[in-house]
């Protein structure tokens, strides 16, 4: 029942964009895991990939830069990062092909998430606007 009422909300707000209100990825990289509290309630929570202790994700609190639905890596070989949020210069939330590897410390700095979440929290940004939106990773 949650799921569909969430589904409604989310169309109602993509339908209506002045209905947007706030939301917020929260990062904690001792977790391993990504919340997403929309208006103050918490919609979403999933397994991410952070930076390798060699390659850290940076801490604190960023608004959204650009977006790209298509990007690709200019620096790893072309690697594919569907869905991208980019929020620290070169640093993005995205989409990643190595979902087995989620819940582990394992990028070069970006926050992996499943494709299909980097979907929907991409369409989240899109619908409540990019200055409606912050990203705050946590230590």
């Amino acid at each position: 029942m949650r799921k569909f009422m969430l589904a409604c909300t989310f169309a109602t707000i993509a339908y209506n964009p002045t209905l947007a209100g706030t939301i917020d990825a929260v990062i904690d990289k001792s977790d391993q895991i990504m919340t997403v509290p929309v208006d103050g309630e918490i919609a979403y929570e999933w397994p991410v990939s952070t930076g390798k202790k060699s390659r850290w994700t940076p801490s604190g609190t960023f608004g959204v830069q650009s977006m790209d639905a298509t990007h690709h890596s200019s620096k790893y070989n072309n690697a594919p990062m569907p869905w991208s949020i980019f929020f620290n210069g070169n640093i993005a939330t995205h989409g990643t092909t190595k979902v087995e590897l989620l819940g582990t410390m394992d990028s070069h700095g970006c926050v992996r998430l499943h494709p299909d979440n980097a979907k929907i929290l991409f369409e989240l940004v899109q619908a409540h606007g990019r200055g409606n939106t912050s990203i705050l990773v946590q230590d």
